[in-house]
């Protein structure tokens, strides 16, 4: 049984160095386009308000959870547009205090969960440390965009050790959710960390092999970059599968980002 600790401590982290990059930025800049489609800085940040509510609710009130999750079945290609939108047009102020809010309350909900209780999501089940790495993904993903925006570079830690677990963790989903069939067999993945430590996961013998830089990984199963631009390299039919169509976050498949640097084509 995984202690959530650690994950839902670096979940603070990351929540708070995001909250810092836009506490104090005009209400100009709230309403810059973000590399999401029709999203700005507060549809970032609104997205981040609803589903650490949706979270909430999971760990605290299953009932109402389920609700939520009867309203997503019946308009599965808006809803989660719906609910950014829908906090957008709040004021600055008030949607940063929803932020706050809402992130104070899921940390103690969390906290408290009992050891080895589970809880419903918009995919498989979660313990609370699988809820926390979830919701750290998201936050470290959106907080992306909005530096994107913003027009800063946020620092690479070693928190996104809990991103990467996840993606691994997330590679039958991946599939699933795509209607392909599952790998029988696990996959070997070995990433270099921010400092330059090994991270592997999978059996070293595993024919099909998955290896690059872990913030590419990161990247990679956020669908915050397109494959072609990251550094990562796939042994095995199926392992090259996996990075076309990996995905972290629960859902429909996500239509991903464009590709940046196109190769030149011949002769040109």
């Amino acid at each position: 049984m995984a202690d959530p600790t650690p994950v839902i401590d670096d979940l603070r982290v990351e929540g708070d160095e995001l909250d810092a990059l836009v506490a104090d930025v005009s209400s100009d800049h709230w309403v810059l386009p973000t590399p999401a489609p029709r999203w700005t800085v507060a549809h970032q940040i609104a997205h981040l308000v609803w589903t650490d509510r949706s979270a909430l609710l999971a760990v605290t009130d299953a009932d109402a959870f389920r609700e939520l999750v009867e309203k997503a079945i019946t308009a599965p290609d808006s809803f989660v547009d719906d609910g950014a939108g829908e906090g957008a047009r709040l004021p600055p102020r008030e949607l940063l205090l929803r932020w706050r809010t809402g992130r104070a309350r899921l940390e103690a909900a969390l906290r408290s969960a009992p050891p080895g209780a589970r809880f419903p999501w918009y995919g498989p089940p979660m313990s609370a440390a699988s809820m926390a790495t979830a919701r750290l993904m998201e936050t470290w993903a959106h907080g992306l965009d909005i530096a994107d925006a913003l027009g800063v570079t946020r620092p690479v830690t070693d928190r996104i050790r809990h991103i990467a677990w996840l993606g691994v963790r997330t590679r039958d989903f991946a599939f699933g959710v795509h209607g392909e069939p599952v790998p029988a067999e696990p996959f070997r993945v070995e990433l270099t960390s921010p400092v330059g430590a090994l991270w592997a996961y999978g059996p070293e013998g595993a024919p099909q092999r998955v290896t690059g830089p872990a913030l590419d990984f990161c990247l990679l199963v956020t669908q915050r970059a397109h494959r072609a631009d990251l550094g990562l390299h796939a042994e095995g039919p199926e392992a090259d599968r996996w990075l076309d169509i990996a995905q972290a976050f629960a859902g429909p498949p996500g239509s991903g980002r464009p590709r940046k640097h196109k190769q030149q084509e011949s002769g040109a």
